[in-house]
């Protein structure tokens, strides 16, 4: 692209947006910049441009995997803040702690899709990261951050994200289509949608809600136990 459609702060600025809105590529945000401010771009058409106009210009229709829209309102306002000219919008990423495997006895692994801090907030196919936890029905710990860009440079997408993940039991998505979905399971991971979103820590306090009880057959076999009806089974046999 020529400089005179393009100045290096302009470029800056759009380049920072690009990162908040997954599943957008640069050449197609640039596109729908110049589809709202025409071109050349320049500062002040960037800093005209509202969660509205980003949300019109990058809608898209139903791919592949299943998933429709386009990039959420929290991920177009901080694209929007980007393009004024603001930095360091997006939250810090949490902190990962140790984890040695037997620190925590029947727990499992869980995967959330994320593009926002320690949220869950993202679409299989799309989602900037996977944040990992460790999760007991006591105690969870983050043991890793994934970035999916090295996953998206594969001829199979779906197929590498998953790939990402096949250490854990149960990945959460905001949504996946039956494609990926098939893909997931696949791999031996459970998915599970939260269509609205939420927030690591709610999610968590949910499972350990039912790893307190009677988790379902799949994932007391996950956690090292056995199903219920097997242990009654068990004791009345040993009985």
């Amino acid at each position: 692209m020529s400089p005179d459609i393009l100045n290096r702060e302009c470029a800056l600025r759009i380049a920072l947006a690009s990162r908040v809105l997954p599943g957008v590529q640069l050449p197609r945000l640039i596109e729908a910049i110049i589809e709202k401010v025409d071109a050349p771009i320049r500062e002040d058409g960037l800093a005209r441009l509202t969660v509205a106009d980003l949300r019109q210009a990058l809608k898209r229709p139903k791919s592949e995997s299943g998933e429709e829209g386009g990039p959420g309102d929290e991920a177009l306002e901080m694209a929007v803040r980007y393009l004024g000219g603001e930095r360091d919008v997006e939250p810090g990423l949490p902190a990962i702690k140790d984890y040695v495997p037997g620190d925590m006895p029947d727990s499992v692994r869980i995967a959330m899709a994320s593009n926002t801090g320690e949220k869950l907030d993202g679409h299989f196919g799309s989602c900037l990261r996977f944040l990992v936890y460790q999760v007991s029905a006591t105690e969870s710990r983050l043991v890793d951050i994934r970035e999916t860009e090295t996953a998206d440079l594969t001829d199979d997408r779906n197929a590498a994200r998953a790939a990402m993940v096949n250490d854990c039991q149960v990945l959460y998505v905001q949504g996946i289509g039956g494609p990926a979905a098939a893909k997931v399971i696949r791999a031996g991971v459970h998915p599970v949608k939260f269509p609205r979103g939420s927030v690591a820590s709610e999610v968590i306090t949910q499972l350990q809600g039912v790893l307190k009880g009677a988790p379902p057959p799949w994932l007391a076999k996950s956690m090292g136990r056995q199903p219920p009806t097997l242990e009654k089974f068990r004791a009345g046999v040993e009985a």
